[in-house]
């Protein structure tokens, strides 16, 4: 490949640069255009020509992130000094903002309270993401929530996979939308100022400032642009779009199953802590994704320091109670549903009974039945794979073996106790006189 320097990129890579300003240009931000508005196709068109169009550059430079591509570009001092800036830049405005602390943080949920100066900064550096204003996310979140899996979701997991993580950004909504509350947000000054100004902080925020930064510190003024923030902003997108679709389709459901939501390492690996979305769900006021001290949830540990930095305060925590009563409930369904799978057998209250003289008519005519517990067993087709041996088991035939069973001779396990539900045959009416054991165990005689 050959090696892109000053004077030496490609003029396509320059329109795809272009075009790519239009693809992370917010879908509220583009309707907004009058020459657009009277135009319906033109939205669409715009983003799935810049994507076809972006492409190329996204493979190749997929590792702005981790700084492990951006050596092919740039010399190596600038590269490393640019990719520490990269993933500042990322985590602190790409996902912090977006997923974590918008959605459990300030605006959607309520999960903590936070100082003026961190809501400020919240709401600048989330603009950079270019995902919508405060107001117009959360609306659309609030929205996920009260309708999940249904028509009203705008991102229903139910409508497919592409639709869930970016089909609902490229195709009109066939359906009404129903209106969800977010005059709290309508008043707060903060949110408020950013939805007027969306536009623009969203573009001195996300591609100006890095753009700045980059060219003083180590003049690289198109890295600035293309690594810290037009790149940045595409696969953070994505990130984020896979909390849509990714978390409502791989993983387990350890607090509910009634809706899509899922837990899985995967992605909270790729969402940067957003992998424990069935938990979100279930307790969505709660400021923690990853209850678990093991599970990747970087914005818990960073709200906890804004915390102890008295930039927050008043963390939401769901009850311990309350959410191992969600964990026990959805146990208990699975086990019904394991339990519903397994043949225990035909039930005691329904098998024939045997009185004594029956009993003692078969084992006369050479059935191989005992009895455990006033349970008939007919142990014939166990006798010679009986693991203690076939003279242990042929001593307790035609007898009550309750004492060797539980312990006389062998104290069975649950494996043997679920096998002999194979064996049953009846009930004894009255019970049969009980073996009495010599003190070696090793011989057996009828009281």
């Amino acid at each position: 490949m050959k090696r892109i320097q000053k004077g030496n990129v490609p003029k396509s890579f320059d329109v795809a640069v272009c075009i790519n300003l239009l693809l992370v240009t917010s879908q509220e931000d583009i309707s907004r255009m009058p020459w657009v508005q009277s135009r319906p196709r033109v939205k669409l068109t715009i983003k799935l020509v810049s994507s076809l169009v972006s492409l190329p550059y996204p493979g190749i430079n997929a590792g702005s992130t981790s700084g492990l591509i951006v050596f092919k570009y740039t010399e190596s001092r600038k590269a490393i000094a640019r990719c520490g800036y990269d993933y500042y830049s990322d985590r602190q405005q790409g996902r912090n903002y977006d997923i974590e602390v918008v959605k459990r943080g300030l605006w959607s949920h309520k999960a903590y309270s936070s100082s003026s100066i961190l809501e400020i900064y919240l709401s600048v550096a989330g603009a950079a993401c270019f995902q919508g204003s405060i107001i117009e996310w959360c609306k659309d979140h609030r929205r996920h929530h009260r309708y999940v899996d249904t028509d009203q979701d705008p991102y229903s997991i139910n409508k497919g996979f592409w639709h869930a993580h970016m089909g609902w950004l490229l195709w009109k909504q066939t359906s009404k939308r129903n209106e969800v509350d977010v005059s709290d947000l309508q008043s707060n000054p903060i949110a408020a100022w950013q939805d007027r100004n969306f536009s623009t902080i969203a573009i001195l925020a996300g591609l100006v400032f890095p753009t700045i930064v980059a060219g003083i510190f180590w003049g690289d003024w198109k890295g600035g642009l293309v690594y810290a923030g037009i790149l940045r902003i595409f696969f953070f997108q994505q990130a984020t779009f896979c909390v849509n679709s990714l978390a409502h389709w791989l993983g387990s459901q350890p607090f509910d199953d009634t809706h899509s939501p899922r837990d899985h390492i995967f992605t909270a690996l790729v969402t940067f802590g957003e992998g424990y979305h069935n938990f979100h769900h279930e307790f969505p006021f709660d400021y923690r994704n990853g209850i678990k001290w093991h599970q990747y949830d970087p914005s818990k540990w960073m709200i906890f320091t804004w915390e102890k930095l008295g930039l927050a305060s008043q963390l939401k925590r769901f009850s311990s109670i309350a959410i191992k009563k969600g964990e026990f409930k959805q146990k208990q369904k699975q086990l019904e549903i394991l339990r519903t799978t397994i043949d225990w057998g035909t039930p005691i209250s329904q098998l024939p009974q045997f009185t004594p003289d029956e009993f003692s008519v078969a084992i006369r005519n050479g059935e191989k039945f005992l009895v455990i517990e006033g349970v008939v067993y007919d142990v014939q087709s166990f006798i010679d794979a009986h693991p203690g041996g076939t003279k242990a088991i042929n001593s307790c035939v035609g007898k009550n073996a309750t004492r060797a069973f539980n312990g006389g001779i062998y104290f069975h396990s649950n494996a043997a106790r679920n096998l002999l539900d194979d064996f049953r045959i009846g009930t004894l009416v009255s019970d049969v006189p009980e073996n009495r054991f010599k003190e070696d165990e090793k011989a057996v005689e009828i009281s």
